[in-house]
């Protein structure tokens, strides 16, 4: 059972009362950012809570059980509050929420109400729209292994154990020139073929955008010149001569694992699951039916 401050409950059963809600924001790099829907700054639980950021909540349900339920929180863009590149670079996603209610005359009345994660954002105009999900909604995530003749480890894991540390799988450059927000030319990067680096990873190592790492598309060779396309636009533009490093790709099949990383052995996939198109086969005389292999 919830309990709540004598003096606040007290409040509570008056007249009039004098609430508004918090929002305490905890990134998982361990920023700390407070937001409230009153006029004026609050502090309480060693937060200050911003008023003017903007931030209005939409009207939520509670249910008794584990429903997975969701509310959204709106606000704009503020350099001293949310920067839209943060929000793009990821810092937000999965962040730790806990709502207030808060009598503004006095602070140190407050009540924790729930605590949520921030799930999908959107963006328009300079405005954003955060959707606020319990942690019963962890419980819908599907659980386990499937099978798949594709392997379901990420490349570099526990369960891969390849090293992406080692010369062969990596390397490091700097930014040549920009061609837009998804492609960038790299210099001092040589002794790989077109295409190693696809579904790769690029980090920066300084400038702008240094400690952001972000998917690889596809990687070619032109004119000697390394060049990538990136999965998502950068929110930042970095500058020539910023220093990166490329990390390999690889597309979970079977070949790729044995022939580009040596490591078949720990190959987390089933390429000898017949799939949907060999179930729907049948003996014509020309395919081979004798139970051998279906992956050499």
């Amino acid at each position: 059972m919830r309990a709540i401050d004598p003096a606040l409950a007290a409040h509570l059963a008056g007249d009039a009362t004098t609430l508004c809600h918090g929002w305490r924001l905890v990134r998982r790099d361990g920023i700390v950012l407070g937001f409230t829907d009153h006029d004026r700054d609050l502090n309480f639980v060693a937060t200050r809570f911003l008023a003017a950021s903007g931030f209005s909540a939409s009207s939520s349900e509670e249910e008794t059980g584990l429903p997975a339920s969701t509310s959204d929180v709106a606000g704009g863009f503020s350099s001293a509050a949310i920067a839209e590149a943060d929000l793009l670079a990821g810092l937000y996603d999965g962040a730790r929420v806990e709502v207030y209610l808060v009598n503004w005359a006095t602070p140190s009345q407050h009540l924790l109400l729930k605590v949520q994660e921030i799930g999908e954002v959107t963006r328009q105009a300079g405005q954003f729209q955060a959707e606020l999900r319990s942690f019963a909604a962890r419980l819908a995530e599907p659980q386990g292994r499937i099978y798949n003749r594709r392997c379901d480890a990420v490349l570099g894991d526990a369960r891969c154990g390849v090293d992406l540390n080692l010369p062969q799988y990596r390397a490091e450059g700097r930014v040549a020139s920009v061609d837009d927000a998804t492609g960038l030319t790299l210099s001092g990067i040589s002794g790989f073929a077109a295409g190693f680096f696809d579904r790769g990873r690029l980090a920066f190592l300084d400038g702008a955008n240094a400690g952001l790492s972000v998917d690889i598309d596809s990687h070619a060779i032109v004119d000697a010149a390394t060049q990538v396309i990136l999965w998502l636009p950068l929110a930042r533009l970095p500058d020539v001569g910023d220093r990166v490093a490329l990390t390999a790709g690889c597309d979970k099949g079977f070949a790729t694992c044995r022939a580009k990383f040596a490591n078949p052995a720990n190959f987390r996939g089933f390429p000898h699951m017949p799939g949907a198109d060999f179930a729907y086969t049948y003996a014509d005389g020309s395919s081979l039916h004798d139970g051998s292999p279906l992956f050499p």
